[in-house]
């Protein structure tokens, strides 16, 4: 496989696979810039998959592509940002209900075609005579946009969009691509996917083949993810493939999935709410894989380890507190257990006043890493778990103080 990470600040258009076309445009629903899109597929052999927030607050966008995407063959999807549309009741999802249909007839298929995100304030409805006039204006509209353009018209308080790309050989020898767009930089603690994300492909494979590569995908990387432990109301994540370029290997497929998908969680981890550094929390010698996660995210998630690494404060005994806040796993024995910084050991080793000096010097990285071997006897193969995330500043406060105002 041959995979290409996406700069964050690309200088030209990143075409869609083959087989799609979009359109973004500006509603009104912000102040500049575009703040809607669609996309469809028009490949031959559509497939897709997708996995929704577990929250029980879910928006009526949820609701509403759980059930479109239950078939595996989803032919796009419509996005509105700034709004979120959750709480809003009845009329709330008549809205969401409307918007989806206004979309699918702009480009000619049954709204059951279609899924639909938002992404925004809770607790507001729609602008419904804005989004009207856009989407009823889509006919005559160009479905030219690239990946940055997406990507860009869903932007909340991302400081950027975020895209990905791979290239993949089919069985016949050409070539089919994987292009990825999330946005995303708050509230953000999967509990499924997280924030919005949506990958196309113009490969073609059946759905349950993608849905099976896809949400291991997810699992391992946007599910991985976390950046002040709270989870959305709107967390959707898509995959959609033309099949326009022919099949592809299925493990070719899922590792250009994972590719993808692993691109955007960086991303995202690196530009979360305030955030000054990427921070990666790998686990070791555990129970089983839901072990090593659970005491992962108790570490990246710890406001204590968080802040200390923001303030490139050489407190590594705040990660032992966070591994002790697993209680109920009563076979993590401390005295088993080894926690790294970077390359330096800091228990058992307890490191003296030079150990420290270079501890800091670690803590003051753009990316830190902290590994964390938990030594369960017995523990499995598979025993491992590696999350991202990042510092939290005072700036975190600063955005989410002022979010509605």
């Amino acid at each position: 496989m041959n995979a290409t990470r996406t700069d964050t600040s690309p200088s030209g258009p990143i075409p869609l696979p083959a087989g799609f076309r979009a359109h973004a445009g500006a509603a009104g629903l912000r102040e500049h810039g575009d703040d809607v899109f669609v996309v469809v597929a028009d490949g031959p052999s559509v497939a897709s998959s997708a996995v929704f927030t577990r929250s029980l607050f879910a928006g009526p966008s949820v609701v509403l592509s759980r059930e479109n995407a239950a078939g595996g063959r989803a032919r796009g999807v419509v996005v509105v940002a700034k709004n979120a549309n959750v709480a809003t009741g009845d009329q709330g999802m008549a809205d969401a209900r409307e918007v989806l249909e206004r979309a699918a007839g702009a480009v000619g298929v049954a709204p059951e075609e279609l899924l639909i995100a938002s992404t925004g304030v809770i607790g507001r409805r729609y602008p419904m005579s804005i989004l009207r006039t856009h989407l009823d204006g889509l006919a005559g509209a160009e479905f030219d946009a690239d990946a940055l353009a997406l990507a860009a018209a869903m932007m909340t308080t991302d400081t950027h969009p975020k895209t990905a790309s791979v290239e993949m050989t089919t069985t016949s020898g050409a070539t089919a691509r994987v292009v990825g767009i999330a946005k995303g930089v708050g509230m953000v603690e999967p509990d499924m996917a997280t924030m919005i994300a949506v990958v196309f492909t113009d490969a073609a494979v059946e759905p349950g083949v993608l849905d099976t590569a896809f949400r291991g995908a997810v699992d391992d990387t946007f599910n991985c993810l976390s950046v002040d432990t709270d989870t959305s109301t709107s967390d959707t994540a898509i995959a959609v493939a033309s099949g326009v370029a022919g099949p592809v290997d299925e493990g070719e497929l899922r590792r250009a999935l994972e590719a993808v998908c692993l691109d955007l969680t960086l991303q995202l981890a690196r530009d979360g709410e305030g955030a000054t550094k990427l921070l990666t929390v790998e686990v070791t010698g555990a129970r089983d894989r839901d072990q090593a996660k659970r005491v992962a995210k108790a570490i990246l998630n710890s406001p204590l380890v968080k802040t200390a690494v923001h303030g490139a404060d050489p407190n590594w005994g705040r990660v032992a507190m966070a591994i002790g806040k697993c209680h109920d796993d009563t076979d993590i024995d401390p005295e088993r257990v080894r926690i790294v910084f970077g390359d330096l050991e800091t228990y058992p080793a307890f490191p003296g006043e030079a150990e420290l000096e270079r501890l800091t010097e670690i803590m003051r990285a753009e990316e830190v890493t902290i590994s964390v071997d938990l030594g369960v006897e017995g523990g499995a193969a598979d025993g491992s778990c590696t999350v991202y995330g990042c510092d939290l500043s005072r700036e975190y406060i600063s955005i989410n103080a002022d979010y509605t105002t």
